[in-house]
């Protein structure tokens, strides 16, 4: 059997499909929810869940910190170590990694499950936020399988969510927007539903984002405790409490800025997705934090329509996470998830270029790949610089990694290189580069490459739309800086081997526009530099007719015969 687990930031659950409903599995003392939350004594065994909770100094919210590194924002200034490797975190006189906390409160799930089920369960589909990048998926499965597990399937939390409402049997063509506010991580994602095939359209959001937040300001704002803040969040969101310490204006004057930060998402998960909001048939809530009348009044607002309550909001995903165990385990049929790929990935190329392989919002798993050719004679290798972002220039995306393709040396543009990009049903990502004369194959995982935080996201996505005309000048005038580098120097050999088959006077032309296109250059000035390559062309066809008619009557030979 597999289970579905929802490794949340909060709390965790576990469940599976029994005789086709899905199930959650509940501890020996009824419950369902599992605090995430570990406690490491000085001596003894670490403790987890509720008796976990009494414990002050034990670790909580783990999740936020999977696949980080010190430095990076965001850490809750918990992490230890050196900057630039993964976060540590020391608690109970050890230090461990935020993957081993995970694997913890995995082993207790599955520990329940055995429980509950009466057999050994080793195989799992565990959720993860939809918006998680590379280093946090790999980190997710690593913990699942320090666990005991073997990782079926990494789920994206909206799409787990939207299964468990139950949304693929709505009508064909029907689309559906999720609004997952968990206690640590924030997902959007618009689907698009037919005939039992769930396809994400686009997805946005911040793992980085969450009532854990709401938690904090509140504790700041009013001096008290994490729990105390917590039990007052929840006594102000379900019911008016007259014995309340503050009003429950000033209480959501505390909590609107966090929510608030939501709105940015939504709207770009419907721009990506080329929805509308009255297009939607269906708004669809998950994540504990979605109790509080706060967000389902600011929901309402954005999307302009009542969301969709009628599940649990601390169980929709687990309920999804055992509809996927059982879709993989034969136990449900003729349901199809379609994820996709939150950021463009792809390689850099001569002159500084972000070539793309896979844009974003294309649906997983998928693989694409294209053809490269040296840019240099002689040249014996290779470097594949792997990218991800949404700008033009190499410099301004991510770089996820690189390695050298090795092949014989060859005249400029005769070595090919064939790349592959593969993103599994994961969201994992492995490049392979394929030297086409041999057909020596070179593969590399990049399961740990993509280490960025939730902001530099943001912040990328909003670059590419501020910058996006002068990135794509800077794209046209590098592009026109390696026609020149073309250009010239067969001038040069094409002028040396005419000789004075060129008059006085085309030579004097061509050397004038040659050296119009240094002096553009040196100015950045594109339009000069193109109109300056446009009169070149132009002038030079004679030049280039000439050569042809040579090779024709058996005269000048091309560079790349000589010596053969």
């Amino acid at each position: 059997m597999i289970v579905g687990i929802d490794l949340g930031t909060t709390n965790s659950l576990i469940g599976a499909m029994d005789a086709g409903f899905p199930v959650l599995f509940a501890d020996e003392a009824g419950r369902r929810l599992t605090p995430s939350v570990v406690y490491f004594p000085e001596h003894g065994d670490p403790v987890v869940g509720y008796e976990a909770l009494r414990h002050t100094d034990a670790v909580f919210s783990a999740k936020r910190l999977m696949g980080r590194k010190i430095g990076e924002s965001e850490t809750d200034g918990r992490g230890v170590g050196v900057r630039g490797e993964p976060v540590r975190l020391r608690a109970g006189g050890r230090t461990i990694s935020p993957e081993e906390v995970s694997a913890l409160i995995l082993k207790k799930l599955k520990a329940d499950a055995e429980r509950a089920l009466g057999s050994t369960v080793d195989r799992a589909v565990i959720t993860v936020p939809a918006y998680f990048n590379d280093a946090q998926r790999a980190a997710t499965k690593r913990a699942g399988e320090a666990a005991g597990f073997v990782v079926e399937r990494l789920l994206a939390e909206p799409t787990a969510a939207a299964l468990a409402y139950g949304l693929d049997r709505l009508e064909d063509k029907t689309k559906v927007a999720v609004y997952d506010l968990g206690g640590g991580t924030f997902d959007v994602s618009v689907l698009e539903l037919s005939g039992g095939v769930f396809q994400v359209l686009a997805t946005n959001g911040d793992t980085h984002l969450g009532g854990d937040d709401i938690d904090a300001a509140i504790s700041e704002r009013l001096g008290l405790r994490r729990t105390e803040a917590e039990s007052l969040k929840r006594q102000l969101s379900e019911f008016e409490d007259r014995d309340s310490p503050i009003s429950k204006s000033l209480f959501e004057s505390i909590c609107r800025p966090i929510i608030e930060r939501t709105r940015l998402h939504c709207l770009r998960s419907l721009q990506d997705a080329g929805v509308k909001p009255e297009d939607l048939d269906e708004v669809v809530l998950a994540g504990g934090a979605t109790r509080m009348p706060l967000v389902r009044e600011f929901v309402r607002g954005v999307f302009g329509k009542e969301p969709n309550t009628s599940q649990h909001p601390d169980e929709a995903v687990a309920l999804g996470a055992a509809i996927q165990a059982g879709i993989l385990d034969g136990a449900v049929r003729n349901v199809t998830l379609l994820d996709v790929t939150p950021l463009s990935l792809g390689i850099e190329t001569f002159g500084g270029l972000m070539n793309v392989i896979i844009p974003r919002n294309t649906t997983i798993p998928c693989k694409a790949g294209e053809m490269f050719t040296n840019a240099a004679a002689n040249q014996a290798s290779m470097r594949i610089t792997v990218l991800q972002g949404e700008r033009e220039m190499a410099k301004d995306n991510w770089k996820l990694g690189e390695f050298e393709i090795p092949f014989a040396a060859a005249p400029r543009g005769q070595a090919r290189v064939g790349v592959q990009f593969e993103i599994d049903a994961n969201g994992l990502l492995s490049v392979l580069a394929r030297d086409v004369a041999t057909g020596r194959d070179t593969k590399v995982s990049m399961d740990s490459a993509v280490e960025v935080s939730d902001e530099a996201v943001e912040k990328m996505l909003a670059e590419s739309l501020e910058h996006a005309f002068e990135d794509m000048d800077e794209r046209v005038f590098a592009e026109a800086c390696m026609k020149a580098d073309e250009m010239l120097p067969a001038i040069e050999t094409a002028l040396e081997r005419l000789g004075d088959e060129v008059t006085v006077e085309e030579r004097e032309n061509i050397l004038r526009l040659v050296s119009q296109i240094v002096e553009a250059r040196n100015a950045r000035s594109l339009s000069k530099l193109r109109d300056v390559l446009s009169e070149l062309d132009k002038v030079t066809e004679p030049l280039a007719a000439r050569l042809i008619e040579g090779i024709m009557e058996g005269g000048t030979q091309p560079e790349s015969a000589q010596g053969s």
